[in-house]
């Protein structure tokens, strides 16, 4: 708690002791003997604080912040007397009641502080006590203990980024944890994710955000806003998440997950959603920023009608000087209070648009957020698109600070993988750090390669059907991507046929190893390590049940695919040339070559579906090293050549995607060492590294 021992009250307001309060302290602040409230709204004529017993709807008591209380656009008051651990609070302003010009002030409707750093009324995942009206601030009092915290350097190339959601990855019964659907059922599974190999987490949104909002019932199955993109409270975490009652120092146990998260080595960034808000258009509820200043936070038509650039309903105004400095500081809190590594945007495109929804050359919140001193150890990812229409994948403002969802990879690696024409050079483009969409001295920074997210079909699903299957969402299927990168492998959906299912379990082994031997960060969705299935649905945003929670026997039932994945996070991990330039590497190869079925030959045409990438430099040790990875997408079998060695090397076959992983199958026997060819099987990846000949062998076998 701040002193306030040395502020002295002045007035006596509806029975509480008051004074003006200190005006640079946004929220309510615990002091000594007293909470300081600071509110903001450049059209309100009034203010009051409004006080709640714990749990109760109804105030027992309105204090009227008076005018000389007033700095500006700026209301601040001192209030004695108060215990913090027994009070719920809001505000009530007044003001203007004009829709048609975007003011909603009601003195008789509770607002929620949009500083609140916890908040009261949807504690119970599911849940809701009273109406939205009921959404109370609560005071924190903030005693964690971090401890000999240190802030983790990863390079952002390094990056292997674990994408989750904190309720559906550990709800399931089958996960074998104590506290399931929590941040402490996270923590209980650190040890997995670290011998996986992951170093970063990115958790889907955590904000206080409101699961019922559009809650439904379709085929006796309630439907909620479950993933969470529809955000309450800005400051506040979604109490939900916690596996016991936080009362006053909410935000204690996802502390504690990115204190252990940082002692086992792993990056904690937050997927965070300033587009737009859980209020709403005009049929919305009015719960905070509409009451507070609603022409102000929200972008507006000349009627006052609500911008939908979000898809959601309403869009924040963002490059509004009183936003800008809202979510500035929002970033900064969650930086400095909970030590988060990185932050990625939702529709990031959207905080670059103007007050008047155009495109801006130079966003000033996006420029704002990259030379923050306070944000300059942070990642920065962006979501680079819109719902409005605005795609800036490649060209999304960046100041060498902002890198990219690269939309462009997910789209190209899919199309090529699953054997379509024309896409062998996209391919080799998006392998090698897309230098097509960003200059060479930020490809190794700029690109977060991915093929699956939350948003759209997991691994298995992209090669298990050809259509969505959304119908349980109550939508007729009319939501969710249309995109058509799919391939079911012959049957739509589940099936037992020994062929189908083992071209799906190469097909997915052959995408991560696209996906891991590509240069740039990279982002895998949670569970597709091993095969998880939402069955076909690839919009699952309302889906709280089997649909969207990880079935984590598929663990054991697809452990080869598990393996191999984390054996390839290792392979990846040891050859630093696979992420970025190194130093040149003494044999004379170049940084990256490109090659088709015969080595160093570049040049590909329409039907080409065999590429060959070489990454060459020096290892982590200053020792030459090389990595050749060799992809046939075609439905026939294929030879690639790999490029000849300077006498002394060789190169060892790591991994074959067509051959079940960790067989014994010794892969160099497949080898044309005269020509240094591989005949690839129909489908099919492998991936070679250069070794030194043993004395006794023509080749050295890694392990």
């Amino acid at each position: 708690m701040k002193n306030s021992a040395t502020y002295k009250a002045t007035d006596i307001i509806n029975g509480f002791e008051c004074r003006p309060g200190i005006y640079r302290l946004n929220g309510a602040s615990a002091m000594l003997h007293a909470v300081n409230f600071t509110v903001h709204s450049s059209n309100a004529t009034a203010c009051s604080v409004v006080l709640f017993k714990r749990g109760e709807t109804e105030p027992f008591v309105e204090i009227p912040i008076p005018d000389s209380y007033r700095i500006g656009d700026t209301w601040s008051i001192m209030i004695y007397g108060i215990d913090i651990y027994e009070v719920e609070y809001c505000y009530r302003l007044s003001g203007e009641y004009a829709p048609e010009k975007g003011l909603l002030f009601n003195n008789k409707t509770n607002i929620l502080d949009p500083y609140a750093q916890a908040v009261t009324g949807q504690s119970v995942w599911g849940k809701r006590s009273g109406a939205t009206d009921c959404y109370h601030g609560r005071i924190c009092d903030d005693k964690f203990d971090w401890g000999n915290f240190h802030k983790l350097n990863i390079n952002f190339s390094d990056l292997i980024i674990y994408e989750l959601h904190v309720r559906g990855f550990t709800k399931s019964e089958t996960s074998d944890v104590k506290n399931h659907g929590t941040f402490n059922g996270v923590i209980e599974k650190l040890p997995y994710l670290k011998k996986l190999g992951v170093n970063a987490i990115e958790l889907m949104p955590i904000f206080e955000f409101d699961e019922l909002y559009e809650e439904r019932e379709y085929n006796g199955k309630k439907l909620l806003n479950y993933w969470g993109y529809n955000t309450t409270c800005f400051f506040a975490p979604n109490t939900s998440y916690a596996s016991g009652i936080e009362y006053n120092h909410e935000g204690d146990e996802l502390k504690t997950l990115i204190r252990t998260c940082n002692e086992n080595g792993i990056l904690v960034f937050l997927d965070v959603v300033f587009n737009h808000t859980s209020e709403g258009n005009e049929d919305g509820s009015i719960f905070s920023f509409k009451g507070l200043d609603n022409n102000v936070y929200y972008m507006l038509t000349p009627e006052g009608k609500y911008v939908n650039f979000s898809g959601c309903g309403n869009t924040m105004n963002c490059n509004h000087p009183i936003v800008q400095q809202f979510i500035i500081e929002c970033l900064r809190y969650w930086v400095i209070e909970y030590r988060v590594d990185g932050f990625r945007f939702d529709l990031a495109s959207i905080l670059g648009r103007s007050e008047d929804g155009t495109p801006l050359e130079n966003p000033p919140l996006l420029k704002m957020i990259a030379y923050d001193p306070i944000l300059s150890g942070v990642k920065l990812i962006a979501e680079a698109w819109d719902a409005g229409g605005l795609y800036q994948v490649g060209s999304f403002p960046s100041w060498n600070r902002w890198a990219e969802w690269n939309g462009r990879f997910r789209d190209d690696l899919r199309c090529f993988l699953k054997g379509d024409n024309c896409k062998a050079w996209a391919a080799v483009q998006r392998i090698t750090g897309s230098a097509d969409l960003y200059p060479p001295e930020r490809c190794h920074n700029a690109s977060v390669n991915f093929l699956t997210c939350h948003d759209g079909f997991t691994m298995y699903d992209l090669y298990s059907y050809n259509e969505k299957h959304n119908l349980e969402n109550g939508w007729n299927n009319t939501d969710g991507d249309n995109s058509m990168t799919s391939w079911n492998c012959g049957i739509e959906g589940e099936t037992d046929n020994k062929l189908v299912l083992d071209l799906r379990k190469r097909m997915v082994k052959n995408a991560f190893s696209a996906l891991l031997c590509s240069r740039g960060a990279v982002m895998f969705f949670a569970g597709d390590e091993f095969c998880n299935t939402q069955f076909g649905n690839n919009n699952a945003y309302c889906q709280d049940n089997e649909i969207s929670w990880l079935d984590w026997r598929r663990l054991k039932q697809f452990k080869e695919i598990h393996d191999f994945v984390s054996d390839l996070i290792a392979f990846r991990r040891k050859h630093t040339v696979i992420r970025h330039s190194t130093q040149p590497c003494s044999l004379g190869f170049p940084d990256i070559s490109i090659h088709n079925t015969w080595a160093w030959n570049d040049n590909f045409n329409d039907h080409d579906h065999v590429i060959g990438v070489m990454f060459a430099g020096k290892d982590s040790k200053g020792a030459d090293d090389a990595v050749f990875i060799g992809i046939n997408s075609y439905w026939e079998k294929c030879s690639v050549q790999m490029p000849d060695l300077p006498s002394g090397y060789n190169w060892n076959v790591d991994f074959y995607t067509d051959v079940p992983h960790k067989t014994g199958i010794d892969y160099n026997k497949m080898v044309d060492r005269q020509l240094n060819k591989f005949t690839l099987a129909p489908r099919s990846v492998i991936i070679a590294s250069m070794v030194k000949v043993d004395i006794d062998s023509r080749y050295h076998h890694i392990p």
